[in-house]
């Protein structure tokens, strides 16, 4: 179990990354990361750190077709999660 948290941190350290390099990039008028990347870097597990990192570097937040993708990323890791505990595959400790 310990190598899936692993995986989650590693994920949303490169998604956090990523969200903090394209608002840099967005500064300096330089070439941009695509909003999907960034969601599907999310949807892989890295939807924490893409919210951190949001909240941090002020990015994205006021885009609500950005926000509203985002918030269907994560409701639907929530969902897999409900259902991988309800049919026993994953536990919680």
């Amino acid at each position: 179990m310990p190598l899936i948290y692993f995986y989650f941190l590693l994920v949303s350290l490169i998604c956090f990354i990523l969200i903090g390099f394209d608002k840099n990039a967005a500064r300096n008028r330089k070439r941009r990361i695509p909003e999907t990347t960034l969601l599907i870097w999310c949807l892989f597990g890295g939807s924490i750190g893409g919210g951190i990192g949001m909240w941090v570097f002020k990015h994205k937040t006021s885009k609500r077709s950005f926000l509203w993708k985002l918030y269907g990323v994560v409701l639907f890791q929530i969902l897999i999660g409900l259902v991988l505990y309800y049919y026993e595959v994953i536990r919680v400790y």
